[in-house]
């Protein structure tokens, strides 16, 4: 794998239009990511974090065409199925064994989110359509569904936990085994709009992002509301051309991931992605910036490795996009020193 200024090895050619979303295999370091060209792609990760630079290997395993671009991407509790969701607002089914792709459902507009949901064998959707649906998969019929009052933005699922972001700002909550029951609502913590939400791996709390540079850690239980807080990040002090005055620039944080361990991942538009302690409240590591915007991230289940896109994510709108800026996809292996002794301290496992 190659290497660039952030000094992570690099995937090559990993997609021809920006990359949206990313997940790891459950089983084993496989990762697949889905892209805006329609394609979502599939590499094996291997090698040596020990090593000075890290010895780290990709291999392509697969890829598939889908119809319209892919927003979310999700394995089975197996590894043996891939779940996608997209602008042709269906939920499909990518089988690397044999290179297939099986229906699984459909909603009325594109699909944000979906997850798959081991303890019941189904998987999960959160669309534009103002609506979540879950999917066994014999039928085309969702066999549950709860309807909100404005469109699904972001969205996180390990059972029996499910917290939702809509485009009016609310945060919903609902026990995954009542899908339609609602057990709070209440409107964010943040003021700009919902970007993305994480659970945190014991399920009492979450983390949330929005397109001001701020993440709030929240939890589930009204009576935790004392261990709330919210911090400012992915924020830049810059002189204009032309000025004499320092101007903080503000960016969107596009994805947040927990590591096993219990620190988590912020990654946003400024280009740059960030390890962090909620517990002891500070900044574990900072990554290099890279060329384009961070649009997703993703943490390998046996904690090696954080994978991350380089890709525009339109928030400066046409003017920004500069199409010979080429998408880039990145994996850093973890060391004992991103993580500052969480790792020989906490076991506990995200989903």
């Amino acid at each position: 794998m190659a290497q660039n200024a952030t000094k992570d090895p690099e995937i090559a050619s990993p997609a021809t239009d920006s990359i949206s979303c990313m997940a790891f295999s459950p089983k084993a370091n496989y990762l697949v990511a889905g892209s805006w060209d329609s394609q979502l792609r599939c590499w094996e990760v291997t090698g040596n974090s020990n090593t000075n630079p890290p010895n780290v290997y990709s291999t392509a395993r697969g890829q598939i065409s889908h119809d319209a671009p892919i927003l979310s991407t999700c394995w089975s509790g197996d590894g043996t199925k891939v779940f996608t969701g997209g602008c042709d607002n269906k939920i499909k089914c990518w089988l690397p064994a044999n290179n297939q792709i099986v229906p699984i459902g459909q909603h009325a507009a594109p699909v944000k989110h979906v997850f798959w949901l081991e303890e019941l064998q189904c998987v999960c959707s959160g669309s534009w359509d103002k609506t979540v649906k879950y999917w066994d998969g014999r039928s085309p019929t969702h066999t549950a569904e709860a309807t909100f009052a404005e469109r699904i933005y972001a969205m996180d699922c390990s059972f029996p936990v499910q917290v939702v972001g809509t485009a009016d700002r609310n945060i919903c909550i609902y026990d995954i085994r009542k899908p339609n029951v609602e057990l709070r609502k209440f409107p964010s913590p943040l003021k700009l709009q919902t970007r993305c939400i994480a659970l945190f791996a014991d399920k009492t709390g979450f983390a949330l992002g929005s397109i001001e540079g701020r993440v709030a850690i929240h939890h589930v239980e009204e009576k935790d509301n004392a261990k709330n807080f919210i911090f400012k990040c992915h924020r830049e002090t810059v002189t204009p051309s032309g000025s004499s005055q320092q101007v903080t620039e503000i960016y969107a944080i596009n994805s947040i991931t927990f590591h096993n361990c219990g620190a988590f991942a912020t990654a946003g538009s400024d280009g740059t992605y960030h390890f962090w302690d909620k517990d002891s409240k500070q900044r574990l590591k900072q990554g290099a910036k890279v060329s384009l915007p961070i649009p997703c991230g993703a943490f390998s289940n046996d904690g090696a490795y954080y994978a991350y896109a380089s890709s525009y994510d339109w928030s400066k709108g046409h003017e920004g996009s500069n199409p010979s800026v080429p998408n880039q996809l990145f994996v850093h292996p973890i060391v004992e020193s991103d993580m500052k002794g969480k790792l020989r301290t906490n076991n506990g496992r995200r989903r």
